[in-house]
């Protein structure tokens, strides 16, 4: 389990900030280093998401809401966005989603 969390958090890193870079090369104008560099890290994320041990559906599904609370952090460090009460609660009901599809027992 703590590995498949650390997975998901490099995974989340990759994904948000290569998105990011993204974005600050097409909507404000950065430098096209800045823009590759962003797609370099997009590509590294489709890469290092293969290394969780479930199956394609369950594993994007899950991403889905770390992504929703890892976006949020990056929003409010590099964006000064301050998130209320609902989407902290919309967070909270993220992860519990995914700590449920992830990590509850099977038989």
């Amino acid at each position: 389990m703590l590995k498949s969390i650390g997975i998901f958090i490099l995974a989340a890193f990759l994904e948000v900030g290569g998105g990011y870079l993204v974005w600050l090369w097409l909507k404000e104008e950065k430098s096209v280093v800045i823009g590759v560099t962003g797609m370099i890290l997009l590509a590294l994320y489709g890469i290092v998401a293969t290394l969780q041990t479930e199956g394609f559906g369950r594993v994007y599904a899950a991403y889905g809401g770390i992504f929703i609370v890892f976006s949020i952090f990056w929003a409010m460090k590099f964006d000064e966005f301050k998130p209320d009460m609902w989407d902290i609660i919309g967070a909270i009901i993220a992860l519990v989603g995914v700590g449920i599809m992830m990590y509850a027992p099977r038989s």
